[in-house]
């Protein structure tokens, strides 16, 4: 019983006195606020660990898949779109590539959507007068009002497509010239909205930074679209290197700039209109990596808060849809709710420091936390997930398995350290606040010899950064710490996110200090 006037207090037969009292309750609070993030942390690898056997039990059948049969002489007309904003850089190639596409010359159009305002228009330009001289049906349409950034885009050139199938390319990737003869065939109903391949890099081994990033999307490519996509669940399209139906884009309502990830919204809102979407690992499309850790920021916050974005306005709808399997709309709202893992892990980790102090003065509280560390088997699920999608195997599981877990693990450090930008960003889609698309800065590099800089990488040190220097020194201090007493509970973890934080923020001041990046 509490009596506000004494300066004790008496719960379940303990007595507090009344300010240890408080701290108690807060101890509590702060243990139910850790294990519910523990909890969501631990529901997201146990579906990605669900996608993981269904993409094994799929990869065998698609070994002997055979690719349907295409009537090359009666193919449908196909668009190439290519939406770019100031891509000085590769502008020229993506350009090249598409005109060497292997298709009915007669059946292919290729439009260049530019939103640029620098010299880059100038560039595209001259090379579509020179493709065009070749016989080639090339457009070049610019836009002075960049309405809709990239959706507004595609939106705008609707009316000017000729193909009954519209595919669409990042400025930055190289697709190999059999791209449509590989895809189309795969349009072999008329149910089938979109074919979407699988990412390549084209710079993989540029940096540790590089190898990571393939790592991750790697991941998503094969285990999170293969895994889906095997058992009949809503996958996306991932805003480039795929082909789309253009009865479909316009039956599911067109191009819409309401978010920042068109290419996640037209994908649910096709689908939720009974279209079906096929998913083919076996054609790679190789792409460019953000070599500079200010460009993958800037794509990893509009991944991000896009992905927020569309969950806000996409939930009620996959709750209510009718005909909707309940492991449909599960697996849909996991899919739009993934990016708020990274709130959870920033919150997680902040609260790692009064759990450790909760750990020192609480002893009645001890069996709470002992208790979360079997949540723990997150992290094997998730390198399980992982494990299925490598691929640096060089056929010697021990020497795979060794290569596999330190690449693991600098993978779990570094995203772990994001986690701050990109919560950010994630709690901005949810709030609703509004922001430009910002592109992610083009290179045309592959080794490092080969940068001397990029104008359109803006560098300068923010809040954030400054913000990430700051926790770690906090997490590297009290690891430190923590060590010297022998409490090593924890120690692993705050070490991973010393050393992340302190990969994020010395790469941003290096960065900043040097054109190079």
């Amino acid at each position: 019983m509490f009596n506000w006037g004494d300066r004790k207090v008496t719960e379940n037969g303990k007595t507090f006195v009344k300010e240890h009292y408080w701290s108690h309750v807060m101890a509590k609070v702060i243990l139910v606020i850790y294990g519910l993030c523990l909890l969501l942390i631990f529901y997201y690898s146990m579906v990605q660990l669900s996608l993981a056997f269904a993409y094994r039990k799929q990869r065998k059948a698609q070994q002997s898949r055979v690719e349907p049969a295409f009537d090359l002489a009666n193919a449908p007309k196909v668009t190439v779109q290519l939406p770019m904003f100031n891509e000085m850089y590769v502008a020229d190639r993506i350009i090249d590539t598409i005109a060497e596409f292997e298709y009915p010359r007669d059946k292919f159009q290729i439009q260049v959507l530019d939103d640029s305002t620098d010299e880059t228009k100038d560039i595209i330009a001259k090379k579509v007068a020179e493709v065009a001289a070749r016989g080639i049906n090339i457009q070049h349409i610019h836009r002075v009002d960049r309405t809709g950034y990239k959706a507004g885009a595609l939106d705008s050139a609707m009316d000017q497509v000729e193909g009954e199938f519209i595919a669409i390319f990042d400025a930055d990737f190289v697709p190999d010239k059999d791209f449509l003869l590989r895809t189309m065939p795969y349009f072999n109903t008329d149910k089938i909205g979109v074919v979407q391949t699988r990412w390549g890099h084209l710079n993989k081994t540029y940096s540790l930074l590089t190898e990571l990033q393939a790592f991750g999307l790697n991941g998503h490519f094969a285990i999170e679209q293969g895994g889906r996509n095997a058992q009949g669940h809503y996958i996306n399209f991932n805003g480039t290197a795929g082909v789309w139906r253009k009865a479909c884009i316009e039956d599911a309502g067109g191009w819409e700039h309401d978010t920042i990830t068109e290419d996640l919204d037209l994908s649910y809102r096709a689908q939720m209109r009974g279209w079906k979407f096929n998913y083919l690992e076996e054609v790679e499309s190789p792409a460019e990596l953000p070599i500079t850790m200010s460009a993958l920021k800037s794509q990893q916050h509009r991944w991000m808060k896009g992905g927020a974005e569309v969950f806000i306005k996409m939930w009620k709808r996959i709750v209510s849809t009718k005909g909707l399997k309940f492991s449909d709309r599960l697996h849909g709202l996991a899919h739009l709710f993934n990016s708020s893992v990274f709130v959870f892990i920033l919150i997680l980790s902040l609260l790692s420091l009064p759990v450790l102090h909760i750990k020192d003065s609480f002893s009645d509280l001890n069996f709470f936390i002992q208790v979360g560390a079997f949540f723990l088997s997150s992290t094997v699920f998730l390198a399980f997930y992982y494990w299925n999608a490598f691929r640096d195997k060089t056929g010697h599981f021990f020497k795979d398995l060794v290569s596999f877990v330190v690449r693991f693990v600098q993978f779990l450090t570094v995203s772990m350290a994001l986690s701050l930008s990109n919560a950010v960003a994630v709690i901005e889609g949810y709030l609703g606040i509004k922001s430009s698309f910002v592109r992610t800065p083009k290179f045309n590099v592959a080794k490092k010899d080969e940068f001397t800089g990029n104008k359109y990488d803006k560098k300068s040190l923010s809040i954030i950064n400054i913000a990430e220097g700051i926790l770690m020194v906090v997490f590297g201090f009290t690891a430190v710490n923590r060590a010297i007493y022998g409490d090593l509970g924890m120690v692993p973890f705050h070490l991973m996110l010393t050393i992340g934080y302190a990969v994020i923020f010395f790469n941003t001041l290096k960065e900043n200090r040097s054109p190079q990046g």
